[in-house]
């Protein structure tokens, strides 16, 4: 056995999770104690999409609330598309999920001795808890705490999961390939929890961080898992719109407190598409914002609304908003005297790994939790605050997972290659550059099927440019048990980008060819072209390969099993 860097990683782990996000972090932690886990994360511990969840995360626990409420406002939202089943099991085990946070030091916002609750679009009654607009970031800290605690767990940082390992029968995970330390490594398991995040870097405008490139979708799509509603997408209607700064995602919670959304005549817009104004659901705010911009704007992709947080008591703003109202500080913005300039960005993806109530896909040994997994809870549109909250209550359903005895790691195979892949990185570095604004004007908020079309052509032309590439070649033909040493940081660095452009590119695809089968619009998916609901399309687009077909409502674990029996044969 080849003896890596300090500090050495194990070539066996009996379940490795991959994302540290809310979700990795909290399944880790779920997972029996006695059990060794290894933690893959692609950067630091804490730098997910988690971290930047500002509103906070829906519970119906307050008297004056209940589950049945927190279930109709959410199968309301998802627009005929939620798996009712699934919501049931998340808003009944909410209570249990805030009590595990609070008794692990958790600081939530509190009205004298209870928990504070706010208002949230679509939500009928306040049942958002919050720590200040911090809340994702107070949870992952506390979360990291209790994980960095832990014996058994081994956090991998600084890397980036390649494929998924199968058994020769394709049927089962027996383990991942890492690139990590200047080298590519082969870890064996056989349960992998795929948490990674969202995939909102295929888009120019998103609230996501750089890390947020599909990776769990695209590496379960290559090993033949079933797929899940990946045209869904949903557009955060208000994030920081300023040249140089980030997106900033101003949290819904600031319209919920009072906010409004106005335009440059300083008019109430929102209430011209929907008789809720700024509190509609996102996707009808988002495509508000949209169409304003494109009867009132010279250039609608570059131009902004604003929003005015002075009709809110200034006291409450600085109690609730402090990192809000520090971020637009530093990009020369007062809310205390003038309106945030904000347009919509790419914010959630509803579609995943299609998952049961256990998490469990249609490869044996395969999880997906969080915002990589489909578990039917957000149906075509994601009710605020519910994201946080289905990453806790599905992560302790691993609390319950059996381990495959007696899998024994085998010895590496260690080979040392230098590798110069100069000319193919001008090309992949074009096409990550180009494929944002693609899918940003092709299948952004409002999307037609000539667009799409021309849109798959294209992503098709760019896979088929880079297939037979040296660098390209070279991640598809690895071997498992083949540890491979590259030559500098420098190779680490270039494969990285290679794999998350060819990532994206296939999830681009997927979301295209999905996008352009369904020819309706509901949720977060809008066609111009087909503006109405239609019941018909009130089914389940599922993906696995490059077959698409519907699937009725609900999808169980035996369903998932047969259905990919059914594609092998």
């Amino acid at each position: 056995m080849p003896r890596l860097k300090s500090p050495s990683i194990s070539p066996y782990f009996d379940v490795i999770v991959v994302g540290s996000g809310a979700a990795g972090l909290y399944a880790a932690l779920c997972l029996p104690n006695h059990l060794r886990v290894g933690l893959v994360t692609k950067d630091v511990i804490n730098m997910g999409s988690s971290n930047y969840a500002q509103g906070g995360i829906a519970a119906a626990i307050d008297s004056s609330d209940n589950p049945n409420l927190h279930l109709e406002d959410t199968l309301k939202a998802g627009a005929g598309l939620c798996d009712p089943e699934a919501v049931k099991f998340m808003v009944e085990n909410a209570g249990e999920a805030i009590a595990h946070l609070v008794e692990m030091g958790v600081a939530f916002d509190r009205k004298g001795e209870k928990l504070a609750m706010t208002l949230e679009a679509a939500h009928s009654h306040p049942r958002v808890l919050h720590s200040a607009d911090t809340t994702g970031r107070a949870i992952i800290e506390t979360l990291t705490e209790k994980v960095l605690e832990r014996q058994n767990i081994q956090v991998i940082s600084q890397a980036v999961a390649l494929n998924l390992w199968l058994t020769p029968q394709k049927n089962r995970v027996q383990g991942i390939s890492l690139l990590h330390q200047n080298k590519i490594q082969w870890l064996k398991s056989s349960v992998v929890v795929l948490a990674t995040g969202g995939g909102g870097q295929m888009f120019a405008q998103t609230t996501n961080p750089k890390v947020s490139t599909g990776d769990g979708v695209a590496i379960a799509w290559r090993a033949g898992a079933i797929l899940r509603d990946l045209e869904f997408f949903q557009f955060h209607p208000t994030a920081l719109t300023k040249p140089g700064a980030p997106h900033f995602l101003i949290s819904e919670a600031v319209r919920g407190e009072g906010a409004h959304l106005i335009d440059d005549c300083g008019n109430r817009f929102a209430f011209e598409y929907h008789p809720a104004g700024e509190l509609a659901p996102r996707d009808v705010v988002s495509r508000a914002i949209f169409h304003h911009l494109q009867k009132t704007a010279d250039d609608p992709t570059q131009a902004h609304v604003y929003l005015d947080l002075r009709p809110i008591a200034p006291d409450r703003i600085r109690y609730r908003f402090p990192n809000i109202i520090n971020v637009c500080k530093q990009w020369g913005i007062d809310v205390f005297q003038e309106p945030i300039p904000v347009a919509p960005a790419a914010h959630y993806w509803m579609g995943g790994i299609a998952c049961d109530l256990m998490s469990q896909s249609s490869i044996r040994g395969l999880y997906a939790i969080g915002e990589t997994a489909s578990t039917g809870v957000h149906g075509a549109n994601r009710l605020a605050s519910n994201s946080l909250l289905e990453c806790l209550v599905f992560a302790s359903q691993l609390s319950h997972i059996e381990i495959q005895p007696n899998l024994v790691a085998s010895s590496s195979e260690v080979l040392q290659v230098d590798f110069n892949w100069s000319e193919d990185m001008e090309k992949i570095e074009l096409i990550r550059q180009m494929l944002p604004s693609l899918m940003w004007e092709s299948a952004g908020i409002s999307r037609e099927g000539e667009l799409l079309d021309r849109a798959l052509d294209k992503i098709n032309h760019w896979r088929e440019s880079l297939a037979d590439l040296d660098v390209v070649q070279f991640l598809a033909n690895l071997l498992p048990n083949q540890m491979i040493e590259l030559s500098s940081t420098a190779a680490e660095q270039q494969l990285r980008m290679v794999t998350e452009t060819l990532n994206l590119l296939d999830l681009g695809y997927l979301i295209l060819k999905s996008a352009a089968w369904r020819i309706e619009s509901r949720g977060g998916h809008y066609r111009s072209d087909y503006p109405q609901t239609a019941d018909r399309w009130r089914v389940h687009t599922l993906v696995q390969g490059d077959r698409l077909w519907k699937s009725p409502m609900g999808i169980n674990s035996e369903e998932l099993k047969i259905k990919s029996m059914a594609v092998e044969a």
